[in-house]
């Protein structure tokens, strides 16, 4: 099968099968496979025949309507450099934020708001069911609340034909299937101008195979980087969109990325040895591996507006070419010798 310009029918996928993690396991389909190649983390160019025809038979669809030919996926571009750089925000798609409490989430949520806004969108929440506190935040940066699906669709087909969309919801909704319902109503009515921002407030998402069905985007959590305050603590190696699906992305972007994703996960490896034995016990290769990981990790903290008041640092935008340029930089060794901590919490270099 020719791999350039394929790309699962997502949105289809996610009308026809609501609840594919059980559907999947239930066919033989590893559920994982099966989110990778909806995120575009495997080509469908390169899957089994027989994991597209059997998810072909799940969706009650043909080969034909389960796979789109020839369509460029626009991303969102955030100007959040760990975002646009491993896991583009997919323009009109469904992105999935799987974090536990405490890990940032809504931060990230209310920032996405306040720059989405800031470039025209319109920004809406599908209050959840309950009291939730931690929500009052990101309804600073919310134009639009709702409380039901029906007024959700109704509000969204009044702006959606002129309007760009940002919307956000509970995974509570994703659960009852109504997400899936509006989704589905919307496209009937002509309306794909929505990205849609799916999160879980009580954090079991994270023990979940597809927690929120088929996504374009997904943006995993990573308990480390919190830990530690890095933050966005956006996970650059188990984040990932349909975005960076070869034929749909700038080459230089993949390269840098591709080899980004490399250094960050040797990084990893090494800090668990440095934290054991310390530094020296690593040889010269290895230690410049380290001291570059170290550098990228702490470049791809950022501050942002809506943090300005708690933090005392001014919010900054980063375009996703200042980023490539940056972080291109760092791996070819350019800050080898800067400090670490003049790398964290900035803007561009």
């Amino acid at each position: 099968m020719e791999s350039e310009n394929l790309r699962l029918n997502v949105s289809l996928l996610r009308r026809r099968v609501p609840n594919l993690t059980s559907a999947a396991k239930a066919v033989g389909l590893r559920p994982a496979t099966v989110s990778n190649l909806c995120t575009g983390k495997i080509s469908v160019g390169k899957s089994e025949v027989r994991t597209l025809v059997a998810l072909a038979d799940l969706a009650g669809c043909s080969l034909d309507e389960l796979i789109i030919r020839g369509e460029k996926i626009e991303m969102i571009e955030t100007k959040i450099k760990t975002l646009d750089l491993f896991a583009p925000l997919a323009k009109g798609g469904t992105v999935g934020l799987v974090a536990r409490k405490q890990m940032g989430q809504l931060v990230v949520l209310s920032e996405l708001f306040y720059r989405l806004k800031s470039q025209g969108l319109t920004t809406i929440l599908l209050m959840p069911e309950g009291e939730f506190p931690e929500l009052q935040d990101v309804l600073k940066n919310v134009e639009v609340k709702t409380y039901s699906i029906d007024e959700t669709y109704e509000k969204i087909a009044a702006l959606g034909v002129e309007k760009e969309i940002a919307f956000a919801a509970d995974r509570s909704h994703v659960i009852s299937g109504e997400i899936y319902e509006l989704q589905e109503r919307l496209q009937q009515t002509g309306v794909d101008t929505v990205t849609t921002f799916l999160l879980d407030l009580t954090g079991d998402v994270m023990d979940e195979d597809l927690p929120y069905g088929p996504l374009e985007t997904l943006w995993q959590f990573d308990a480390d980087l919190s830990a530690r305050h890095n933050y966005p603590a956006v996970d650059p190696i188990s984040s990932t969109s349909s975005v960076l699906e070869g034929a749909h992305m700038d080459q230089n972007h993949f390269f840098i990325q591709q080899r980004a994703q490399k250094l960050l996960r040797r990084y990893r490896e090494l800090r668990s040895l440095v934290n054991v034995n310390g530094e020296e016990k690593l040889p010269a290769a290895e230690l410049q591996t380290f001291k570059r990981g170290e550098r990228l990790e702490a470049y791809l903290t950022q501050p942002f507006y809506v943090a300005e008041e708690f933090t005392g640092q001014k919010g900054e935008a980063v375009t996703l070419q200042e980023t490539l340029k940056d972080v291109q930089a760092i791996l070819d060794g350019s800050f080898d010798k800067e400090d670490v901590d003049q790398l964290r919490y900035i803007g561009k270099i």
